[in-house]
């Protein structure tokens, strides 16, 4: 509940519901995030550099089929993420923890904006055909979401430990 002149009281019983979940928020976030850090690794050490070599008579056809399928692979594991990042700075109630939450959460919103506003305009751009420049800022850029995915996993792994290495003071 908050104090008074604060806000209106938070609902307890969805706050107490989290609690329960908190085990199991922590462990599907580290999964789906370490799932993303291994996949941003493969795409910017092999697959992104690899895309020089498709040939200008099929690249559009291979990019607007790599987007697809990647969409279908990625999205669903972004949304997830998201979820349960937010799930954890509303679920967790030690301030160190909480701290690392809130550090992971904004690293994910820098993947999302420099998604948005760095990689999808690459992308775009190469469905017109290849584009050594487009895809060298794609190549490029790309390290923001790579080491921010990194900083990610790590902090995200941090939560997990302190949670169940030392249950008392982790939540």
């Amino acid at each position: 509940m908050s104090s008074p002149g604060t806000g209106p009281p938070l609902n307890t019983d969805f706050l107490n519901h989290l609690d329960t979940l908190l085990g199991p928020l922590l462990v599907l976030n580290l999964g789906v995030t370490a799932a993303m850090t291994g996949l941003i690794w493969f795409v910017q050490v092999v697959h992104y550099p690899l895309m020089a070599q498709i040939g200008p008579q099929h690249y559009s056809t291979y990019q607007r089929a790599h987007m697809s399928r990647t969409s279908w692979v990625v999205g669903p594991l972004m949304i997830i993420e998201v979820v349960t990042a937010l799930a954890l700075v509303f679920a967790l109630r030690d301030q160190n923890s909480l701290a690392l939450a809130w550090r992971a959460l904004s690293l994910l919103a820098l993947i999302w904006i420099s998604t948005a506003c760095l990689q999808v305009p690459a992308h775009n751009r190469l469905l017109e055909g290849f584009d050594p420049k487009a895809h060298q800022r794609l190549v490029v850029s790309n390290w923001v979401r790579t080491l921010a995915w990194t900083g990610r996993v790590l902090l995200v792994g941090m939560l997990n430990y302190v949670y169940f290495a030392h249950p008392a003071t982790g939540a």
